[in-house]
């Protein structure tokens, strides 16, 4: 794709590797060195396209006082909560690269930057190169105004880019095809930043890289699972006693596909899992429909997008054809898991390990409390006051840790309590294990 005519296609392009990003996006903004870094690796171009993110239409808005304060918001607590976690998350991974992301105090247009990125990439890659990393590092510290024109030109005057046309690209050429990729793209089904394309392939998030480098490496070996940066410090000499919590939920399919990573964390490191049990309010998503405001349609766009993934992930796993959008109650298993984490807690990870392979397996189903007692008998946990505890005080025990896991800042599963931090999705087990290890 460029800017000289030819016909813009969202999955398509002569580079091999496709790479959509948002100068306000704090996640595109660590996957940048990354994708430069593959590129550098294995000798080839990456197609470099600006994304510019409705947020609003699916986070809510704010505006801040300049101390961090919220001088105006159209946020339900949750969009908050969801903000806050991001946000903790960018730094963590920002400050492991010294790489500085302070908060806005406001929703951003990121348009016109990202039209400089198509007038920087029609001229040469060092300087798309050097405009994205200067725009970037400067933005996210505070120093670079990205809706101002005269800032995004002389960012572009810096990166070694001719400007003497800029102008008018800005407000003619450049504006109908940056507003033509916004369209195109949302309507093919990409919704965030950062998303890669390898080999027509979509992949959301940075934590695809390990998949993605693996496919342009000729998909030599088992196709690796995510995973964000981390694992770097030596297992030798550590010894950790203190257990870390781990939250999941039976019918969650990143639950599923976490356990088996989770249980080999835990092998290597020498530690004890807390698992606890979270029963998700899972409604199945709406199916798209052009009339929808942008809003439902990013909502129904992305979980089209995650279910997709996750069968992508399943199929790893040797499961495939399941149906994504259905939920089943996992209320039973729940609260078979808070009896032996109070009655045999050693019992625990073979109970999680046996009752998630024989429901992701179509081997049982969740609802039929007969089949969990059974896997419960099959372990040897007690049995001596089981039913009495699963139609009376289980309920109100589940209620609890759903109270206790809140409390603690978790949203979603998996997720991961080490220490006082929360990590939400197996992505992060690599530096969850510098942590245990470093503890």
């Amino acid at each position: 794709m460029n800017d000289k005519g030819a016909r813009f296609e969202p999955f398509s392009s002569r580079a091999p590797l496709i790479v959509y990003i948002d100068f306000k996006s704090p996640y595109a903004y660590l996957a940048k060195d990354p994708a430069w870094a593959l590129g550098d690796e294995f000798g080839i171009e990456i197609d470099w396209r600006p994304f510019t993110l409705d947020i609003p239409s699916y986070l809510g808005s704010a505006r801040l006082h300049k101390d961090g304060s919220v001088a105006e918001s159209q946020r339900t607590e949750t969009q908050w909560k969801v903000v806050k976690s991001a946000y903790g998350d960018v730094r963590r991974y920002g400050s492991m690269r010294k790489v500085i992301v302070r908060g806005t105090t406001k929703i951003w247009d990121s348009s016109l930057a990202g039209i400089g990125l198509l007038w920087a990439k029609a001229q040469a890659k060092a300087v798309l190169r050097q405009y994205i990393g200067i725009t970037y590092e400067r933005f996210w510290k505070r120093e670079l105004d990205i809706e101002d024109i005269e800032v995004v030109e002389g960012a572009l005057g810096e990166a070694g880019a001719a400007t003497r046309e800029f102008r008018q690209y800005a407000a003619g050429r450049g504006r109908v095809l940056h507003d033509e990729i916004q369209t195109k793209s949302f309507d093919a089904g990409i919704f965030g930043v950062p998303t890669f394309v390898v080999g027509g392939e979509m992949f959301f998030g940075r934590e695809h890289l390990p998949r993605i480098r693996w496919i342009l490496g000729g998909k030599r070996g088992a196709p690796p699972d995510i995973a964000y940066e981390g694992g770097e410090l030596p297992l030798a000499g550590s010894h950790i006693r203190k257990p870390f919590v781990v939250a999941i939920d039976f019918a969650s399919a990143r639950s599923y596909l976490a356990v088996k990573p989770t249980c080999a964390l835990a092998d290597r490191v020498g530690i004890e899992i807390d698992w606890e049990p979270l029963v998700l309010d899972q409604k199945p998503p709406k199916p798209a429909s052009r009339s929808d405001d942008r809003g439902l349609r990013h909502r129904a766009i992305r979980a089209e997008y995650v279910a997709h993934d996750l069968a992508r992930y399943l199929a790893d796993r040797g499961i495939v054809g399941r149906d994504l959008q259905r939920h089943a109650d996992s209320t039973a298993a729940a609260i078979a898991l808070l009896w032996l984490n109070r009655e045999a807690k050693p019992l625990a990870r073979r109970f999680v390990e046996t009752l998630f392979e024989r429901y992701w397996r179509n081997e049982l189903k969740l609802e039929d409390a007969a089949a969990i007692r059974r896997v419960l008998e099959e372990i040897k946990a007690p049995r001596d006051g089981y039913d009495s505890f699963l139609k009376q005080e289980g309920r109100a025990s589940l209620a609890e840790a759903r109270a206790r896991l809140e409390n603690s800042g978790v949203l979603d599963v998996p997720s991961y309590l080490v220490g006082d931090e929360v990590f939400l999705g197996r992505e992060h087990l690599p530096l969850i294990q510098d942590r245990l290890v470093s503890a």
